[in-house]
């Protein structure tokens, strides 16, 4: 009937706008994915790398992985300047955070960037030590 179809055109009318106004329907979805807090950790280390602050990296660091770093530093025979200057070589350029997946106090991020000159895809695992999210590793690949 008449009325049926008014009732139906008007429910899909509003699930439509429903939908359009959801938020992971809104904006750019890379751009919402920089707004996080464990992106906006990871950007942080690399700011590190970038300006040479071995101490600001520590920080950037999980606790855990801050120590394994301080003893490999020490086994490797670098000072902290050398080792921030290998890690910037390592550092991925032209980065594209693409996923994030957040699970309690633990996340991932996968990324794309150069590593090398050649594109790679990198995973991010951080953690949330006391409200502050930290990097604990970071894999890079061209597989």
């Amino acid at each position: 009937t008449e009325t049926m179809r008014i009732l139906a055109r008007g429910s899909v009318v509003a699930l439509v706008s429903a939908l359009l106004s959801l938020p992971a329907f809104a904006g750019d979805p890379a751009k919402d994915l920089e707004a996080t807090p464990q992106a906006k950790a990871y950007r942080a280390l690399l700011k590190t790398v970038e300006t040479g602050d071995y101490d600001g990296y520590k920080k950037a660091m999980a606790s855990e992985s801050a120590k394994v770093m301080d003893d490999q530093l020490k086994e490797s025979g670098m000072d902290a300047k050398q080792a921030m200057e290998f890690l910037k070589a390592m550092s991925p350029t032209e980065l594209k955070l693409s996923s994030l997946k957040v699970d309690g106090k633990k996340a991932t991020l996968v990324a794309k960037g150069k590593v090398g000159g050649e594109m790679n895809t990198g995973t991010i695992d951080l953690v949330d030590e006391s409200g502050q999210w930290k990097v604990v590793q970071q894999s890079w690949t061209n597989k």
